[in-house]
């Protein structure tokens, strides 16, 4: 990844214009997705497929494998958090949301997700560092505003 550009990238993130925060944020997933080229973009996408399907034990399937070849694909990893979330296994979405972290500490969606994931499974406090830490990234976010105002309202 050119670095160079990461870093404009990450400012235009910041810009008070939104035309402008969009255009980068665009950019920044069209190089997650592209990062292992055609063949990874052709199993996310047919992976991306068969979950829209309904067939997530297939598109798990896939995932897992393009993980097992390519255990350095931040997206892969990011892809199969998402459709844990959505089967509601939160623990494993976690752990998956938290390798694209490892892998890609700017990686917005998965601090993102990360935050959903915690408060999915009821860690109010850790939500909250999640959603602010992608607000570190993207400080113009406002889901991820509005889910530290509704996460701080279900502490004790």
């Amino acid at each position: 990844m050119d670095q160079s550009l990461i870093a404009r990238l990450l400012e235009d993130l910041k810009h008070p214009d939104e035309a402008v925060r969009q255009d980068a944020s665009a950019e920044l997933w069209s190089i997650w997705f592209h990062q292992k080229g055609a063949y990874g973009i052709e199993l996310l996408q047919r992976s991306q497929n068969l979950l829209e399907a309904g067939e997530m034990a297939q598109a798990e399937a896939i995932l897992t494998e393009l993980i097992n070849d390519q255990p350095d694909f931040a997206e892969a990893w990011n892809r199969r958090a998402v459709l844990h979330f959505i089967v509601g296994q939160y623990k494993k979405s976690l752990d998956d949301c938290q390798m694209v972290i490892n892998l890609n500490p700017i990686h917005f969606g998965a601090l993102h997700g990360l935050g959903l994931c915690y408060a999915a499974l009821g860690d109010y406090r850790a939500a909250i560092e999640a959603f602010r830490h992608a607000l570190e990234i993207q400080p113009y976010a406002l889901d991820n505003q509005r889910l530290i105002l509704e996460c701080t309202a279900r502490l004790n």
